[in-house]
């Protein structure tokens, strides 16, 4: 392999000159502070709230002006300017219907310009001129750099320099270069952003989500539960396309499906009118200002019934088909007594209400329709051929896996599996045990077998994507079962408890997460465990860090769904040069808001881990491929003096 990379180094590095310049440039970025790190979790398709925390780096933008405008700007003025980066385009329409005259609009173009170009000067001091150069609008790089590195404009330069701004807004540039730089400086505060799982369900607009990290810098992904249930779905997996279809008509969300993925559903709702009428337990769930009419929320309801259906029976076939699964205890609807309304779950009769077992044969309760079997079918067919979701899909399969080692830290969405006393659980596949890191390594593989083979609909592998969704040893469910039935049908609460793997509850333990950081190949003194999926209750006073610091959990709730339990709308991670601050961030009620009052949703940070020393490139895992590199074009430098 080293022999085949010297070959193509060779072609590339043609001179000793070149290979020497090289190793001196890469050498050197070594030494420089690490970029910023940027955690969030369980975005849940809050595309607005995300977008806010997203443009303002967690607070970095803000951090910086204080820092840099300190007694030259008052509050207000930051808190404005702070606006202008954020939102530009429409912060500018705002600003500019203030001024009466050309001269005075222009004034403040020139200040603001030099203003923006000091922020971006401040916020790149740790980057290579190379990658500064990549972050500035590419329209006005040559004259952005001109301005950025103007050194003399107080004798020879003066007038050159004026004139670049005099042109600048003369030619109507102003704009178009205020909005450039401004995501610029965006860009420039977070080097890499980590998106720790759950971009899908619940909230309206995950696909907009999907949109910006697909045109985000620099981004990776661990799969939370819900994305690798829509991964699921468009590998073939109909019980996770039924799942999907389900969350969405609970949250009011099909508009997802239909308008933003182009899946018809009319077969689904024609199946629905027939067979289905209205039912409390499925309506959906609105939040306090959403309004949908009577018709459509009867529609929705419908639906809701028609699909959840659908999913219980699809469910049947693999359980039974998978033993090592150890889930005979889901097949709920052959424990219904249809002719009582009652079901028998481990020994205990309970009553059943809202039920809508219209299309259930008792006889054979896993058997589905022919209406409905054509259904499905339709449906997973416009799944499979949305343009959309392919591109979306994909990209979330390249950028994303169950966990990441990421500069010393353990990323993952859900859990690592134990028993009660902390060690790895064990669970059989194909013959052959699995725990620990090897556990998800093996549901990763069959995963992206899945994807890879999408026309197998009933492979080990779909069904694996299924478990991983829902079974006991699942890293991503770490629970012991679902009850979606019950909560649907039984009012008995006990019921409708999920008992959680001792991960939850081990993982306040410092030994157990020293454990899990070498179970992963990391140093325990030094790492973190980064943790989704479960929302820290902060109203209730849970603590996000956990473990003495080794645990970190960053769900505090971006889901409207989550805030009334969670007290706040979200944690966020930050990891810069000098340690770790965990953010906690207020309910974002709008953008408008924020341009029209200034306000972040922002409100406390706290302090995590400090590194008594800053840490350098060479620390990280861009800094250990540098390294390579350098050792490589070392070889190639002595090959080349050899000849």
């Amino acid at each position: 392999m080293n022999t085949k990379l010297l070959d193509l180094l060779h072609e590339q590095f043609d001179s000793e000159e070149k290979i020497v310049t090289e190793i001196i440039n890469l050498e050197a970025i070594l030494n420089l502070p690490k970029g910023t790190e940027h955690f969030v979790s369980d975005l849940h398709g809050e595309y607005q709230a995300f977008q806010h925390v997203l443009r303002n780096g967690s607070g970095r933008v803000k951090e910086k002006l204080n820092e840099l405008f300190k007694g030259q700007l008052t509050e207000q003025e930051i808190s404005e300017f702070a606006t202008l980066v954020y939102y530009p385009e429409e912060k500018l329409r705002l600003i500019k219907s203030r001024f009466d005259n050309e001269e005075s609009l222009h004034d403040w173009y020139k200040e603001v310009i030099e203003r923006l170009l000091k922020l971006i000067s401040f916020a790149s001091s740790k980057y290579t001129r190379s990658k500064l150069r990549k972050a500035l609008p590419k329209q006005f790089v040559y004259i952005t750099e001109e301005l950025l590195y103007k050194t003399d404009d107080t004798a020879n330069k003066k007038q050159y320099y004026n004139q670049i701004f005099k042109q600048i807004i003369d030619l109507n540039q102003a704009d178009k270069l205020i909005i450039g730089l401004a995501y610029s400086v965006q860009r420039l505060v977070v080097d890499h952003l980590h998106v720790v799982g759950d971009i899908y369900d619940r909230g309206p607009e995950p696909d907009k989500i999907m949109d910006t990290l697909i045109n985000y810098h620099s981004v990776d992904i661990q799969w939370g539960n819900h994305d690798v249930l829509w991964l699921g779905a468009y590998s073939g997996s109909k019980v996770c396309l039924a799942n999907i279809i389900r969350i969405c008509a609970r949250y009011d969300n099909l508009e997802i499906i239909e308008d933003a993925y182009g899946i018809n559903l009319r077969p689904l709702l024609n199946l629905a009118e027939k067979y289905y009428q209205d039912n409390t337990a499925f309506r959906p769930k609105l939040q306090a200002d959403e309004k949908i009419s009577q018709s459509e929320k009867l529609q929705i309801t419908k639906i809701h019934q028609a699909i959840a259906m659908i999913q219980f029976k699809l469910e049947m076939p693999i359980i039974k088909r998978r033993p090592h699964f150890n889930m005979s205890e889901r097949l709920l609807l052959e424990k219904v007594d249809y002719e009582k309304n009652e079901v028998t779950i481990n020994g205990e009769t309970y009553s059943l209400e809202n039920s809508c077992f219209a299309t259930v044969n008792p006889e054979n309760p896993e058997q589905l329709l022919e209406e409905e079997q054509e259904v499905i079918d339709r449906l997973l067919f416009s799944v499979q051929h949305s343009e959309k979701l392919a591109r979306h899909m994909k990209f979330l399969m390249k950028k994303g896996s169950l966990y990441l080692k990421y500069n010393g830290n353990l990323l993952i969405h859900g859990c690592i599996p134990l028993d009660k006393d902390g060690n790895m659980e064990k669970m059989l596949v194909e013959n052959k045990t699995y725990g620990g890191r090897d556990l998800l390594d093996i549901f990763e593989t069959y995963l992206r077998h899945a994807f890879s083979n999408p026309d197998q609909t009933d492979d080990f592998a779909t069904d694996m994507v299924w478990y991983l969704w829902t079974g006991e040893y699942s890293s991503l469910f770490g629970k012991r079962e679902m009850t979606t039935f019950e909560r649907y049908f039984i009012q008995d609460k006990k019921t409708h408890k999920e008992r959680k793997n001792p991960y939850y509850y081990l993982r306040e333990n410092e030994q157990v997460c020293r454990n899990i950081l070498t179970e992963f190949g990391l140093d325990p003194d030094k790492g973190h465990i980064i943790n989704g999926h479960t929302p820290v209750k902060e109203i209730e006073g849970e603590d996000p860090i956990k473990a003495n610091g080794k645990m970190i959990v960053i769900d505090g709730g971006f889901s409207k769904a989550y805030q009334s339990t969670t007290g706040i709308a979200g944690y966020t991670l930050l990891f810069n040069s000098y340690g770790m601050q965990l953010v906690a961030h207020e309910h974002f009620n709008s953008k408008e808001e924020v341009l029209r009052d200034g306000t972040d949703v922002l409100y406390v940070k706290r302090l995590v881990d400090k590194e008594l020393e800053r840490k350098k490139v060479l620390e990280t895992n861009v800094g250990e491929e540098l390294l390579q590199q350098v050792s490589l074009l070392t070889m190639l430098l002595k090959d080349r003096s050899a000849k």
